[in-house]
């Protein structure tokens, strides 16, 4: 059984850094994804991170501002969120893919947290 638990969101205002963390039990050779939803809106991919932690891929809004790392050996990946928009407020999933390689395909992610709130103010 696996397990995905996010942790670090909050209320920051614009121009803000703030970073989440997404921690995985149970089997770990996944490639892990951010997505984020906002009220009223659909699920949407924010980032994604191959099971080895050598390639990620970005939407664009977030290219250059958002990163992602991931430590196999301590079973988390984190989203390093710089230069915080008001636009940038959802709450943000972690979740585990069934494949290897990064993807941008929701319906490939088997494996979702709770969800944290991050709130950027302007």
């Amino acid at each position: 059984q696996v397990q995905v638990v996010e942790a670090g969101g909050g209320l920051v205002q614009a121009g803000d850094s703030l970073r989440l963390s997404c921690t995985i039990s149970g089997k770990t050779l996944y490639s892990m994804g951010w997505f984020r939803q906002a009220p009223g809106k659909e699920r949407e991919f924010v980032g994604a991170i191959n099971w080895s932690g050598d390639s990620t891929i970005y939407r664009d809004s977030v290219k250059g501002r958002f990163s992602i790392s991931r430590d196999n050996d301590k079973n988390t990946v984190d989203l390093q969120m710089n230069s915080l928009k008001s636009e940038d407020t959802a709450v943000y999933y972690c979740a585990a893919s069934s494949t290897l390689g990064a993807s941008r395909n929701l319906n490939e992610y088997v494996y979702w947290g709770q969800g944290t709130q991050v709130t950027v103010s302007s």
